[in-house]
Formats: C-alpha cells, sequence, structure tokens
C-alpha cells in the first residue's frame, strides 16, 4: 500500500528575500547573543558572592557583604510585592483605555489617544518617581489609611503602630511604602500594556466583527465573544511584559521607598525594598566583594525576568492571536 507524502513546495528565491532573512536571522542571533554575555558577565562576577553564600543568599535578609551576612530575600520579596501591587493596578486601566481606543473611541480622536498614550510610555522615571514623591503620595496615605481601618484584618493590609480608633495615630506609617511605589509603577508600565492590547484588540477578523453584530449581538457582546477571545494572547503578553517591566524599575521605586532589608508583607506601611533599588542604593559605596554581591543579586533579578518572559511567551503562543501571529 503506497503511503502520500505530500510534495514541497519552494519559490523562487528573491534577492531582496534572501537578504531579509539573512538581515531578520542575524538579528535574532545577535540578541541571543547579548542575552548569553549579560548572563555570563553577571555570572562570574557574581560568583565570587554566591560561593560563598551559597543557598543562603536566597534565604538571608539582611545586606552586610563585608560581614558575611548578606541575602536577597527580602529585596526578593519586596520586588515582587511592588511588580503584583502595580500589575493589579495597570491591567484594568491597560485594558479599558485599550478596548475604548479600538472598539468605542470616534476617529476623529483615535489618533490623538493614541498618540498620548505612546507619549506617557516615553516620560522619564524620573519623572515618575518626583511626581509620586511629591505630589501622589499625600493623595493616596488617606486611601491607604481607609483601607487598614477597614480592612485591616487581613494581613497584607494590617499596619503596626496604626491605631484605626486614635483620631492622633501618626499617618507617616503609612508614606514610601510598596502599595505607593505599586501605583507610581503601574503608571509606567500601563502605557506599553495598552499599545500592545490595542494592537491585538484590531486585529480580530473583521468577519466574526460583523457575524456577531448581524446576529443581533450587542456592541459590549460582540467585545466579550470575539475580540475578548482572541486578544486573550495579547492581554497575556502585554501584562508580562509590563510586569518584566515592573520587575527591574529602579529610579522611580528607589526615590518613593523607605528601604529596610527584612520582609516587609504589609504593603500600605512604611518601608519596601526592591533588587534594582537595592543596587542603585549600595552601588556606590561598595566594596570589591559587595560588588560582587549585588552582581549576583542583578543576576537573580535577570533570571526572574528570563523565567517571566519566557512564561509568557509559552502562554501567548497557545492562544489564538499568538498562534496566528
Amino acid at each position: 500500500m503506497s503511503v502520500d507524502i505530500p510534495r514541497k513546495l519552494q519559490g523562487a528565491s528573491d534577492p531582496v528575500d534572501i537578504v531579509y532573512r539573512g538581515v531578520a536571522r542575524s538579528g535574532g542571533i545577535i540578541v541571543l547573543a547579548i542575552m548569553l554575555a549579560i548572563g555570563v558577565f553577571l555570572g562570574a562576577r557574581a560568583w565570587q558572592a554566591i560561593s560563598q553564600a551559597g543557598f543562603s543568599f536566597l534565604t538571608t535578609q539582611a545586606w552586610e557583604p563585608d560581614a558575611g551576612n548578606f541575602g536577597i530575600a527580602a529585596v526578593l520579596i519586596g520586588t515582587i510585592l511592588i511588580a503584583t501591587v502595580a500589575v493589579c493596578f495597570a491591567l484594568p486601566m491597560a485594558l479599558g483605555t485599550a478596548l475604548y481606543i479600538s472598539e468605542y473611541a470616534p476617529l476623529k480622536i483615535k489618533r490623538t489617544l493614541i498618540s498620548l498614550v505612546d507619549l506617557m510610555a516615553a516620560i522619564p522615571s524620573v519623572v515618575y518617581g518626583l511626581w509620586g514623591f511629591f505630589s501622589l503620595q499625600g493623595s493616596i496615605v488617606p486611601v491607604a489609611r481607609w483601607i487598614s481601618a477597614n480592612f485591616g484584618w487581613i494581613p497584607i493590609f494590617a499596619v503596626d503602630g496604626y491605631d484605626p480608633a486614635d483620631p492622633l495615630s501618626t499617618t507617616t506609617v503609612f508614606t514610601s511604602s510598596t502599595f505607593i511605589a505599586g501605583i507610581v509603577v503601574a503608571l509606567m508600565i500601563t502605557p506599553i500594556m495598552t499599545s500592545i492590547m490595542r494592537e491585538v484588540f484590531s486585529q480580530a477578523p473583521i468577519g466574526e466583527r460583523e457575524g456577531a453584530l448581524g446576529l443581533g449581538a450587542t456592541r459590549w457582546g460582540m467585545i466579550r465573544s470575539v475580540i475578548l477571545p482572541f486578544g486573550v494572547g495579547g492581554v497575556i503578553g502585554g501584562t508580562m511584559l509590563g510586569l518584566g517591566r515592573a520587575l527591574g524599575e529602579t529610579i522611580a521605586v528607589y526615590m518613593i521607598i523607605s528601604p529596610v532589608f527584612v520582609i516587609q508583607p504589609h504593603i500600605l506601611q512604611n518601608g519596601a525594598s526592591s533588587i534594582s533599588s537595592l543596587i542603585a542604593l549600595k552601588y556606590g559605596e561598595a566594596s570589591s566583594f559587595g560588588m560582587s554581591a549585588l552582581m549576583a543579586a542583578g543576576l537573580t533579578l535577570f533570571v526572574v525576568t528570563l523565567i517571566v518572559n519566557f512564561g509568557a511567551s509559552a502562554i501567548v503562543s497557545r492562544s489564538r492571536s499568538g498562534a496566528s501571529s
């Protein structure tokens, strides 16, 4: 019994196609080489500290490298908490903005809105940090105080040293917190998340859009049944890309938080930490061994960011919009 084998089709090679393929392949190889070089550099510079600290580098909260007592347990947890708060605020804002621009905004203002969103992504992080420290913090403290007074029975919203029944209780315990830093970072990552989601939503099949509307669906019904299922890959991809930036944000976080080197699970309470702000804080005064410890912290952040991005790529590739692209 003969087996049918599909015949391979091969078009004529055009010089332009050959050049384009070579440039694209070279670009991919260069990106991988740069990533590998960064990893090798960080690993080589961090080896001295890692070899001395061992596994305790991941479990120690203090940061005293010259005394042999150092680790990233506190700053790693702080980094994750700040990024989580940022994504929790940024995701609904980005999703709502992307849906409005792609599905509801009139053509006259759509281009203006797209330009404004892209402009927000270009604002330097130091500007966000200054705005968060001098302007936003004073407005957010009463909100944090209300959340603690009403939901303080939830451990993550509890604040040590604050008594809701005491009207003279100080509000300084709510400043420079994970909550405030997370909100500032959320405003920084919202534009890039919005751009990715909007681009994917705009690629939803026209036939399915018109079919849903032709069957009597409302605009929101069409969005729910066509746009959102198709764009789930863009939502996940944009969120993970925003999470990756939130994990590595430095200057804005450094300007707002009050660094502490203990695990601080209370997001409303004064005192927070992150790996990037630790590097910015200690870099100028670090000894040779302290520099190696900072490189080890940077290597950890590098690995965590890669894991997040590779996980997002795997999820997006299985979605409909990711598979089609």
